[in-house]
């Protein structure tokens, strides 16, 4: 059993894109969706440094237009993915890739809605001196009282000993000089505290969006970071995209479900690396592919092959 992953805002690195635009017909997918975006999208994945593409603005159109590119050069095509993949997930704004890969919606409706989501958030974090913190170890017990008795909010929960809290910085000043026992804490380079109530302005903006788009049923099992949950209608999909903003992401929860379900090979898409980190732990003898350049390609068709087979179609119209 085949499932693709997108991986989230984070995992973007200077220059990631530049290999995949070498592919026929790439330059000019990356022009139409630069347009959709209002975003020189080739110009941020090719030569802006890291401040740049940490902006939250530029960062998530440019992580979903990357992963679905990548879609397109492993299967051909997106209505191909969502035949071939038994199940996808993404983390966080990697959400938009997966409905986008799944066909729960238009690879346009996701860039247009996604952009809206980037400009949201980016604003949100300007209003308030907010961040992130990975909480690393620890019991997960403790892990969660200490956050919540911090004022925090258990905003990534990655299952895999990591969590993220997240809040004011005034607050995870505090968390820091009294860590849980046996934890280590990381700050993570972020603008602001996604996915907690700091995100409501944002979310207000993005459901307005959202209110003009059509969403499809998903082709293939589409799994929720609300709940792990395999959600089979492509409105309640957009319903959680839309409110999973301020909303913690459930990793843990969705990597249980691939757990249930039997996964036996895990595809993450570029910029790869982090969420197939997460599963060497948390799905032992799952083989794992983080696709990084076009090099990667000749090895994920062979798991495509040698893995897909167990998606459950769904009827509906082309993506692409």
């Amino acid at each position: 059993m085949l499932v693709i992953v997108a991986p989230g805002q984070g995992a973007q690195v200077p220059g990631f894109l530049a290999p995949w635009l070498e592919a026929p017909g790439m330059a000019e997918r990356f022009d139409a969706w630069s347009k959709v975006t209002g975003l020189d999208l080739v110009r941020y994945g090719t030569t802006a440094d890291a401040d740049e593409i940490r902006d939250t603005a530029v960062a998530q159109p440019l992580l979903v237009s990357a992963g679905m590119a990548a879609a397109v050069s492993l299967f051909g095509d997106l209505e191909t993915a969502a035949a071939k993949a038994d199940a996808v997930a993404g983390h966080s704004v990697g959400e938009f890739t997966a409905a986008a890969i799944a066909g729960a919606l238009s690879p346009e409706d996701a860039l247009t809605l996604v952009a809206e989501r980037g400009r949201g958030m980016a604003e949100a974090a300007a209003a308030t001196a907010t961040g992130m913190t990975a909480v690393l170890g620890g019991d997960r017990a403790e892990v969660l009282a200490a956050i919540e008795a911090a004022g925090l909010t258990p905003a990534n929960d990655n299952g895999s000993g990591q969590i993220v809290a997240a809040g004011t910085l005034e607050r995870l000043a505090a968390f820091a000089e009294n860590p849980p026992a046996r934890a280590r804490l990381r700050p993570l380079s972020v603008a602001g505290a996604f996915h907690t109530e700091h995100m409501a302005p944002a979310v207000q903006r993005v459901r307005e969006v959202a209110g003009r788009t059509a969403a499809a049923d998903p082709r293939t099992r589409l799994l929720s970071n609300r709940d792990g949950t395999v959600v089979e209608s492509g409105s309640d999909y957009l319903d959680r995209l839309v409110s999973q903003i301020s909303s913690p992401v459930r990793w843990d929860a969705c990597t249980q479900t691939l757990a249930d379900l039997g996964v036996t090979a895990l595809i993450e898409l570029p910029p790869a690396g982090t969420l197939t980190g997460l599963a060497k732990r948390a799905l032992r003898g799952v083989e794992l592919l983080a696709v990084k350049t076009p090099d990667d390609l000749d090895r994920a068709k062979e798991l495509v092959a040698e893995h897909s087979g167990d998606a459950v179609l769904v009827e509906g119209p082309s993506d692409e």
